[in-house]
């Protein structure tokens, strides 16, 4: 598989190294001399402000919260406050060699450009691995964590949390039962980019500035080219630039996209097309943009053609829908079916219908009879902590999110290049675009280096 070169000469396991160790199974510290005495999970969590909320918050309150890292104590000042007691670290490699055994699994919370090098190591040591979406920041990334999770036998699950929603189950009920019929459009949309998380800076490159006190810039960086600090980046603003975040594409897309990703079992597409604005500048990205995905047809279902729409273009309503009622302006999602148009409001499939809803009235009553598909227990990392412990399999594992993922990063690279793409999935290059090979596998700053 792979190894990460740790730059500053910390031990690590080589692959090799892990896998015969491990005896290729998980290790264990449940049970374990100085472990859990109570047979719950020893979780660490990496990145706890923001969305690391949800996960030391749950890791807490379910398990044995064992280890806190975040390259800025500033941000994460209220896990480290909240647990004074609870091993606190910057670097997530010294976390994981310090504390080595008295770790089972590690949830990652952090800018998406580190989700890689980050769960990595975790798996290479054997520990389970949660990661909020998107899955990794390039297509290489997603497709050596996909084998990675496969090779360390470990439980793995991705944050895009519309998954576990009892609406994400009625979709599928609805659609496997040939309410909707088959389908052969789809259309997506989202009021992003907008602020706080996408407002470009008003130079380039924007204004250097006095690094916190309490943050480690060069560890926030990780794999990316080094670069002076700005408060344009962090903590809320990396998401618009391309070196650490993947756009409204990678912000919502593994949302959004899920249901017809999953229910209509889409694979990969042939070809993507792009318009939009000129970018800012080369490094951020387009403030508004249309992305129209082209999917073959899966045996017996038609071709799919998916439609993304950002702000700034005019999402065409649904046959049916109401004339003078807006569609949600957050965004949404809705299948036009041969029989029925399936529609959700919203970047997650909560509360899924069918349109009109003189037509969703109508259906009552049959829809009430289908089957019901079981509900998750909670959110991603409830979930993924029963997984761990042999109850159920994750909704988002690594073999569905990396798939998930490489669809939204094809249209983050059309978004980039401003160019139709043509994927040879086969082959993981894009068809008589060799310049586009560097956005696929992205380079690393020294130090970062990935061993093949």
């Amino acid at each position: 598989m792979t190894k990460l070169l740790d730059r500053r000469k910390f031990i690590t396991r080589s692959a090799a190294g892990a896998a015969a160790s491990l005896g290729g199974f998980p290790l264990f510290s449940i049970g374990k001399p100085g472990a859990s005495a109570n047979g719950k999970i020893n979780v660490a969590v990496v990145g706890a402000g923001g969305m690391g909320g949800y996960a030391f918050r749950t890791a807490a309150s379910r398990e044995n919260l064992v280890a806190i890292c975040d390259v800025d104590f500033a941000r994460a000042s209220r896990a480290l406050n909240k647990h004074p007691d609870i091993p606190h670290f910057k670097d997530f490699r010294v976390m994981l060699d310090k504390m080595g055994d008295q770790i089972d699994a590690v949830a990652i919370s952090t800018p998406d450009h580190t989700h890689f090098p980050i769960a990595m190591a975790a798996m290479e040591r054997g520990k389970h691995v949660f990661v909020q979406k998107p899955l990794a920041h390039n297509i290489w990334q997603c497709r050596t964590l996909q084998k990675a999770a496969e090779k360390y036998k470990v439980v793995t699950q991705m944050g895009n949390q519309g998954h576990q929603m009892d609406g994400m189950r009625r979709i599928k009920e609805w659609y496997d039962a040939g309410i909707v019929g088959e389908v052969p459009e789809v259309v997506t949309w989202t009021n992003r980019p907008i602020g706080p998380w996408f407002v470009p800076p008003k130079s380039f490159p924007p204004k250097a500035a006095p690094v916190p006190e309490k943050l480690d810039w060069d560890l926030w960086q990780g794999p990316a080219e080094a670069r002076e600090f700005s408060p344009e980046y962090v903590p809320t603003l990396w998401r618009g630039w391309w070196d650490y975040g993947c756009g409204s594409l990678g912000d919502i897309g593994c949302h959004t996209f899920d249901a017809p990703f999953w229910v209509l079992g889409l694979g990969m597409p042939e070809k993507v097309e792009v318009e939009r604005e000129d970018p800012p500048d080369p490094g951020y990205i387009p403030m508004s943009s249309k992305v129209t995905y082209y999917f073959p047809a899966r045996g017996e279902k038609p071709p799919v053609k998916l439609t993304w729409y950002e702000r700034g273009f005019e999402v065409p309503k649904p046959d049916g829908w109401e004339k003078d009622k807006p569609l949600p302006e957050e965004g949404g999602m809705y299948m036009k079916g041969s029989k029925e148009i399936l529609f959700h409001p919203g970047m997650r499939p909560n509360s899924p219908s069918i349109v009109p809803s003189s037509r969703f009235k109508d259906l009552r009553a049959e829809l009430s009879k289908i089957e019901r598909l079981p509900s998750a227990p909670g959110g991603p990392i409830e979930e993924w902590l029963e997984a761990i412990k042999g109850n159920g399999r994750p909704g988002s594992p690594f073999d569905y999110a990396a798939p998930l993922t490489e669809m939204v990063l094809l249209g983050a690279i059309a978004q980039r290049s401003g160019k139709t793409i043509e994927w040879d999935a086969a082959n993981m290059k894009v068809k008589g675009q060799p310049e586009l090979d560097a956005w696929i596998k992205e380079p690393v700053r020294k130090g970062w280096e990935y061993d093949v």
